[in-house]
């Protein structure tokens, strides 16, 4: 074990339980790919399956282990128009994401986070620290999103989440490099530098907008 978790950290990958479900479970009816909204999938329903039969194991073993999906809320923050528009560090922590665009904040759920807890309340609090933001938020669920096209993606299953704020009053903090408020057409000339959830939920956007 001792061995297992060194060379855990050599990769990147912190030796933690996080938040899984069984790939079985959450497409029970058949598996699909990219972002479904409310008019799709049964948004409530998904969210309690996910609470009911969520497991905490290991990350590092997680990270290869296709029988389960890590569950990632990814946090999607809009104001008026605009959407907030990162770019990760050339630094960061995963190794797959530096200096990528990202229209989105994720994280692991540990089983701390879920003490008491709603995974809205975990949103509010990560996002609270991965970026400084004076205002109020309200917090929906936008989507979830699947996408099986790449190893990454294989054993993530990303909750979206849409933080709208009543105030323009952000900047980025942590690993990311820079954050700016753009319009969906001034996001288009960043689309081929977003990491790939980023460029679903870029698409989602703009055939809903």
């Amino acid at each position: 074990m001792q061995i297992q978790a060194q060379t855990a950290m050599q990769n990147g990958i912190p030796q933690e339980d996080i938040l899984v479900v069984s790939t079985q479970t959450l497409f029970a009816n058949g598996t699909w790919q990219g972002l479904k909204g409310m008019d799709e999938v049964d948004l409530p329903a998904y969210l309690d399956l996910i609470q009911s039969q969520a497991q905490f194991l290991s990350r590092p073993e997680m990270e290869t282990d296709l029988r389960y999906k890590q569950i990632i809320p990814y946090l999607i923050f809009k104001h008026e128009d605009k959407y907030f528009l990162m770019q990760r560090a050339d630094k960061a922590s995963e190794s797959r994401l530096r200096s990528k665009y990202s229209l989105g904040i994720g994280g692991h759920i540990r089983s701390d986070d879920m003490q008491g807890k709603s995974i809205f309340d975990w949103a509010r609090r990560e996002f609270a620290e991965e970026v400084d933001y004076q205002g109020n938020l309200q917090v929906e669920m936008l989507g979830v999103l699947n996408d099986d096209s790449n190893l990454v993606g294989q054993v993530h299953l990303g909750l979206v989440l849409l933080l709208t704020g009543d105030s323009a009053q952000i900047k980025v903090n942590s690993e990311l490099k820079s954050g700016i408020l753009l319009t969906l057409s001034e996001c288009e000339s960043f689309a081929g530098l977003m990491e790939n959830w980023s460029t679903v939920v870029f698409q989602f956007l703009k055939s809903r907008a």
